[in-house]
């Protein structure tokens, strides 16, 4: 069965570096493992297809973080797959840096990217991965949060957020091999 691994980010070289694109960083690693490149554009998603393991694919909808759901539909209905065989990869402020958290299913608790996703699937029962960006003493308040989650991360995090990264790149991996209860149990916490 193919798995999907679909990284939230924000297209543009002005967006690389900035804590709602971890999402995206976790899908050019898990390419990078494998040789691949990002260069095939598919649903408005720039897409690598892995050989090993087969049906293996890692997609960065290019639609902006907000609309992201139009990508995750278009590459389901595309590639026949179901919602349960797609991990969505994206930046969590409620979570402190360096954290993860993979969840079955459940609401999108303010992230504008997996409202998308679940209003595009018609469901919640959506499995994802959620990347801590949350700086020590928690996220900022009200309408600051925005700034902050389109800001880079300052050089003394930089850090925490590669091991974040391969944590998280590993953590596809063995959802993909293992599944999602095994990945559960050995990445969050």
């Amino acid at each position: 069965m193919a798995h999907l691994v679909l990284g939230l980010g924000n297209p543009g070289p002005e967006y690389a570096p900035t804590r709602h694109n971890v999402g995206f960083r976790v899908v050019e690693e898990l390419a990078r493992r494998r040789g691949l490149a990002l260069d095939r554009l598919e649903c408005n998603a720039k897409l690598a297809v892995s050989e090993s393991p087969p049906g293996f694919l890692f997609a960065q909808p290019q639609t902006y973080m907000n609309r992201s759901g139009f990508a995750a539909r278009c590459l389901l209905e595309t590639h026949q797959l179901d919602p349960a065989a797609i991990l969505v990869v994206y930046d969590e402020i409620n979570l402190p840096l360096g954290k993860l958290r993979l969840r079955r299913s459940g609401s999108p608790a303010g992230h504008r990217g997996i409202e998308s996703i679940i209003e595009s699937l018609r469901t919640d029962e959506v499995p994802r991965l959620r990347l801590g960006v949350a700086p020590e003493g928690g996220p900022p308040s009200g309408e600051e949060w925005m700034g902050f989650v389109l800001g880079a991360f300052a050089k003394d995090e930089e850090e925490t957020v590669a091991a974040m990264i391969l944590r998280a790149a590993d953590a596809c991996e063995t959802w993909q091999r293992e599944g999602l209860e095994a990945a559960m149990r050995q990445f969050n916490g």
